[in-house]
């Protein structure tokens, strides 16, 4: 069974998000952008070393590059004091 959201972000999984650029496969000299986001580990990101593979497997466009991003959506939160409270009708 599929862990929910919630669960993962527990666990320590954050939000992975990476930008593929690749190449056209009849225009080489065109290059293009594809969106991937999954819940992945840090610093390991095997999730994301696995769509690669894919990518270099499967899809005939040459990647350029790839650059990525994780956030962690579980974190401390920020806390200041208040010193007062102003009520607004």
């Amino acid at each position: 069974m599929a862990m929910s959201e919630t669960e993962m972000m527990l666990k320590g999984y954050g939000l992975t998000t990476a930008e593929f650029y690749y190449r056209m496969p009849d225009y080489t000299h065109v290059l293009n952008t594809f969106i991937w986001q999954d819940y992945d580990t840090a610093p390991d990101h095997p999730r994301l070393f696995k769509f690669v593979e894919f990518w270099q497997d499967e899809i005939e466009g040459p990647l350029h590059s790839v650059k990525f991003t994780h956030r962690k959506l579980i974190a401390p939160g920020e806390w200041r004091q208040v010193v007062g409270e102003f009520t607004l009708h």
